[in-house]
């Protein structure tokens, strides 16, 4: 992989071909949400009814955003700083924003990569280590609080986040979780450590294997009894429930988030291609492969679901076949699960009161379908407990936590491209410094701050990082974006822009987009998001063994001081775009007369400023 010069100001290097930036861009863009949020979401929405607000979505905001990501990268050839100061020193704070949000989402996200890694060392087990509980301290029967709960909820909370009752209670370091830590950020690193060059080579196995892998699953998940109930389960839509308008604010940062738009990574990745390159079909291919990736990875996610619920479902009658069995006195074998129902009803006819005295379970097969998990519970509770029924289970761990793996380090080399080029862009960074070590030392930043998800109130941070660094802060970014391009650099400019690059000038939909839907659709979910945030205490989910209705978790307010922090999550990444803008406009005020009366947007208007020379075209 060479370096090219751009323009004559610097080299940049760029792809082998374009196969290796598809690659990165649609291994960036599909990770873990497409895997365990997408498939939650249709589950609480109504099944196949939540892919109407998804598509018009997809189709109004995600693909013009990521087109304009990706052509105004191409043509700029310069990452997320560097491409908002050429169009106006003003819009300097976006790239900044879209950096701290890149590395604060990165922390977390490497979190669950260590948490994956924990799993996968422990997938090779005979028995699987989740499939049982542990005996107590005297050896004379099982764990009471893995009793108390199941094995594989024991196992998460317990064997591998010590997770503690409160997060005003940090607990300890888990070693444990800081080796595998340490193994997460070490891997990112060595596929890292020189660049596009060796990303561009990982991406061949990490942005194809996952879908080896879910396709092995779909394969063998169709196989299983129960598939059916639950693929009928997702395709079956309730119409009522797009009556929500929960349901469209989903539907719109899902699709948002899965793209990852505003985070810089694909406008350093498109700055590494050709001028001369067809960046409309690269958004099309992208955008569409994401959102297919997610079905497709639905269908097999639905099928396991499926056939765990029939399991639930078969052992909940299996009982209820135990107890009538034994108070009757019938022989063995008389009732079955296939016969049940016709049993039950002839001795609730007969007798009655006796059966009614019985503590019979309700077994509803919709009860089981029913209980969702999103996020870390659909991984590491549902997904475990359902592998542990398979046979052959300890290769389906394997496998699926191997995918899980690719699927996240794809995501994490756009997470840390969004990092670096922005530190290369701004020259904070000796030319004199390799390259290996600025990644070096990002990641050893990054290892020892994201020290604090290995507490034993980790999951509970992480869980305020998901919530909050990646919503608001993205909206902000994105709006600005959009903005900047369009009303900033000017419609007729990108226009040419594109037409330079393609040889052909974007059609009405795109401009249609750009101009007025894509910033007021994205204006209206900030607002709607901001305004259902406010009208709401945040809580958090908290595993407490002494909770009166253990082993269900204890739904808890924030502290005022965890509410004072999940503010400056979503306001510390992007309060360098007010903050840039400020300085930008008391510096023009202060220049000659002259110069004052020039467009805020014309970068002449700061051409003598300290710093730009390097944003100033040839």
């Amino acid at each position: 992989m060479g370096k090219t010069k751009d323009s004559g100001v610097e080299e940049r290097p760029k792809w082998d071909n374009k196969v290796q930036y598809l690659l990165t861009c649609i291994g960036f863009a599909v990770g873990l949400g497409n895997v365990w949020r997408f498939p939650y979401l249709c589950q609480i929405y109504g099944g196949g009814a939540f892919l109407i607000p998804y598509l018009i979505a997809l189709v109004f905001e995600g693909l013009p955003l990521l087109y304009l990501e990706l052509a105004i990268g191409q043509r700029l050839r310069r990452g997320s700083i560097g491409v908002w100061t050429s169009i106006s020193p003003l819009l300097g704070g976006v790239g900044i924003a879209s950096l701290v949000v890149s590395f604060l989402v990165g922390l977390f996200y490497n979190t669950i990569l260590a948490w994956v890694l924990w799993y996968f060392f422990h997938s090779f087990q005979n028995p699987l280590p989740w499939s049982q509980c542990p005996l107590n301290e005297s050896r004379t029967s099982y764990n009471t609080e893995c009793e108390k709960s199941t094995p594989v909820n024991y196992f998460w909370y317990r064997e591998t986040l010590n997770v503690t009752a409160d997060i005003e209670d940090s607990g300890s370091l888990q070693w444990w979780l800081v080796v595998c830590l340490a193994s997460a950020w070490s891997i990112v690193f060595f596929c890292f450590i020189k660049g596009i060059k060796s990303v561009g080579k990982a991406v061949y196995v990490t942005a194809t294997f996952p879908y080896l892998v879910l396709t092995i699953f779909l394969v063998r998940a169709l196989t299983l009894p129960g598939a059916t109930d639950g693929l009928v389960y997702l395709f079956t839509p309730d119409w009522e429930i797009l009556k929500n308008p929960q349901v469209w604010l989903d539907a719109a940062t899902q699709i948002f988030f899965s793209l990852s738009l505003a985070f810089g990574g694909l406008i350093a990745f498109s700055s590494y291609n050709p001028e001369k390159n067809n960046c409309e079909r690269d958004a099309l291919l992208v955008g569409v492969i994401n959102s297919a990736t997610s079905l497709y990875a639905s269908i097999s996610i639905f099928s396991i679901l499926g056939f765990k619920a029939n399991n639930g479902y078969t052992a909940c009658l299996n009982e209820n076949v135990l107890v009538l069995t034994n108070n009757f006195e019938l022989p063995d074998q008389s009732i079955t699960v296939d016969n049940y129902n016709q049993w039950f009803d002839y001795l609730n006819q007969t007798k009655p009161e006796e059966v009614s005295s019985l503590s019979l379970k309700e077994c509803v097969l919709q009860t089981f379908l029913d209980q969702s998990a999103s996020g870390t519970g659909l991984a590491f509770i549902v997904f475990t407990e359902a592998v542990i029924a398979m046979p052959g289970s300890q290769v389906w761990a394997v496998l699926f936590f191997v995918m899980l793996f690719s699927l996240g380090l794809s995501s994490m080399f756009g997470n840390l491209e969004g990092v670096l080029t922005p530190l290369y862009d701004m020259a904070l960074i000796p030319k004199r410094i390799p390259n290996a070590v600025v990644t070096a030392i990002v990641c050893l930043i990054s290892f020892a701050v994201s020290l604090i998800f290995a507490l034993g109130s980790g999951n509970y941070w992480v869980e305020v990082f998901n919530g909050y660094v990646g919503s608001v802060p993205l909206l902000i970014i994105a709006f600005f974006e959009i903005t900047g391009v369009i009303y900033g650099r000017g419609m007729k400019t990108f226009s040419d822009d594109i037409y330079f690059m393609t040889g052909k000038r974007p059609n009405i939909f795109w401009k249609a987009c750009w101009t007025v839907i894509s910033p007021l659709l994205l204006l209206v979910v900030l607002v709607a998001y901001v305004v259902l945030q406010a009208r709401i205490k945040p809580s958090y989910p908290a595993w407490n063994p002494a909770y009166s209705l253990f082993p269900q978790t204890e739904t808890k307010v924030y502290p005022d001081w965890v509410f004072a922090i999940i503010v400056l999550l979503c306001v510390v990444p992007v309060i360098s775009i007010p903050l840039v803008a400020i300085f930008r406009l008391i510096y023009r005020m202060k220049k000659s007369s002259a110069t004052s009366n020039l467009n805020p947007y014309d970068n002449k208007a700061f051409e003598n400023e300290p710093g730009l020379e390097k944003y100033q075209k040839a």
